[in-house]
């Protein structure tokens, strides 16, 4: 047998949560591919136009250089190129000229135009570039350049930069904006998905409903009648197909809950009246038998057989009574009810036992069982017929007592329990029964094995009539078994006051 661990089991998710959760997730997967595919072509995008930018800019650094052969080139002050025509805002430039940097033709442009002087500790950061290589980013103290380094008509070193907040700026607005417009994406697909998930699904769902009413409905005994259908859908579609089957299914299993209730009613009615027409055959033999006994001269061989005869015939009558009583119990005839003391009916069943037990034992020379009553002082109510809860304690006993050797303790006892009921609990102390016999104790013709059997022969119609009758009354039987011995506990629901 497992055992549970410490840990509560997990809900399972419903098909149509778990189909709105797959759809999303889907969802959220191609929309974070394409958001990211398309940041980065962006990216790719701007970083290449601003290389043209930056590479147009530094080829007009460079080449703005004082030709020597005009007029005043050799001798005239070089220009700045930081004022070259189709210069950016926020330009950075630095000349390096011989390993000095030109001050008058290096610094940096803020967006109202004015020029400013690099720091130190950018021209050291400026000066490590590679001239001629491509193009990238360098954190200075003004902030995130794309920078790139070339080599001028003169020789000298020019380093060239734009800043990268109007491309860093354009892609935080563009992430932000695919994020925004991802979330609302989510949620309508969500909402929608909902919406339409449920109504495709609602066919389905009523087959789960029907389904479970279906379950919960007795079809052991009785008569079954199975209305509830689905209705007729597409049946293209898989839950069509599931609906229709089910409404065949239902269909086949009415017919086979007729047919079994029809041959139910046939052996009821056959056990029956098979029983009621053997009484009076039994009847004449039970007293012809006494008649030929009184009125014939017999041997004892003779009389040994008549009185087997009687015996038998006795038996047989017992069990067409208890066949009919069954009988009539299935066709659902409700006892006679009345308000009677249970106290007093549970220990007249007991004397009955015990005094009927104490001549038995008598006439065999066994000891009798030790039988103990223990009930209430007051009176206990109930509603029932008192011929047949008298018949089921006195069977309960009996079965105690041909099920157990002589001299086994025998205790009934009755108590009102809380929840409005009245218990009678027949313990005896014998061997037990085996567990697996237990499951169909109370099925007709049901024996226990010899190692629980008396001498006395058994029919095994007791238990089950026990049943009948408690049931009839609204009441349960239980029963418990062990080495220590058997119980059995009938419940009767209590009159009101």
């Amino acid at each position: 047998m497992s055992r549970r661990g410490p840990w509560p089991v997990r809900r399972r998710m419903r098909l149509r949560t778990k189909l709105i959760a797959v759809s999303l997730l889907l969802l959220a997967f191609v929309g974070a591919g394409i958001a990211v595919v398309s940041y980065l072509s962006m990216e790719t995008y701007l970083t290449g136009q601003l290389d043209l930018q930056l590479r147009r800019s530094a080829h007009a650094a460079t080449d703005h250089v004082p030709d020597p052969g005009q007029p005043g080139g050799s001798g005239a002050v070089p220009p700045n190129p930081l004022q070259a025509p189709g210069q950016g805002e926020g330009i950075l430039m630095m000349r390096v000229t011989d390993g000095v940097v030109d001050t008058a033709r290096s610094g940096w442009i803020d967006l109202q135009y004015q020029q400013h002087v690099i720091g130190s500790a950018d021209v050291a950061a400026l000066r490590a570039l590679t001239p001629g290589a491509s193009p990238s980013n360098v954190d200075l103290g003004i902030g995130a350049y794309r920078v790139e380094s070339l080599e001028a008509s003169d020789g000298s070193i020019v380093t060239v930069g734009l800043p990268l907040g109007t491309l860093d700026g354009t892609l935080s607005s563009l992430g932000l904006t695919m994020a925004l417009v991802a979330a609302a994406g989510l949620l309508a697909a969500g909402v929608a998905g909902t919406v339409l998930i449920r109504h495709n699904l609602k066919p389905l769902e009523e087959v789960s409903t029907v389904a479970n009413r279906i379950a919960e409905l007795h079809l052991d005994s009785g008569e079954v009648e199975l209305v509830e259908r689905i209705e007729p859908s597409d049946n293209d579609t898989e839950v069509g197909r599931v609906g229709n089957a089910l409404n065949r299914m239902l269909d086949n299993l009415s017919g086979a809950l007729s047919a079994r209730q029809e041959s139910e009613s046939k052996v009821r009615r056959f056990v029956a009246d098979a029983s009621h027409e053997l009484r009076t055959p039994l009847a004449s033999i039970r007293g012809y038998s006494d008649l030929v006994v009184r009125t014939q001269k017999l041997d004892d061989g003779g009389r040994d057989s008549m009185d087997r005869v009687r015996s038998q015939a006795l038996r047989m009558q017992n069990l067409v009574d208890d066949l009919l009583l069954l009988a009539r119990y299935d066709e659902g005839r409700p006892p006679a009810l009345a308000d009677l003391d249970l106290t007093e009916l549970v220990v007249e069943a007991a004397t009955d036992a015990e005094i009927a037990d104490a001549a038995a034992s008598a006439r065999t020379g066994t000891v009798p069982h030790r039988w103990n009553i223990d009930v209430p002082a007051e009176a206990v109510m109930v509603r029932g017929d008192e011929s047949q809860l008298h018949r089921a304690v006195a069977n309960l006993l009996s079965n105690a007592k041909k099920h157990t050797d002589p001299g086994t303790s025998v205790t009934v006892v009755l108590e009102t329990r809380p929840e409005g009921t009245a218990a009678v609990t027949v313990r005896d102390c014998g061997k037990g029964m085996d567990a697996a016999f237990l499951p169909r104790i109370f099925d007709r013709f049901a024996r226990a094995d010899t190692a629980r059997s008396g001498t006395d022969g058994t029919t095994g119609l007791g238990l089950p009539i026990v049943k009948a009758i408690v049931e009839a009354h609204g009441g349960t039987i239980a029963v418990a078994s062990g080495p220590s011995g058997t119980e059995f506990t009938i419940a009767l629901p209590a009159a009101r006051p």
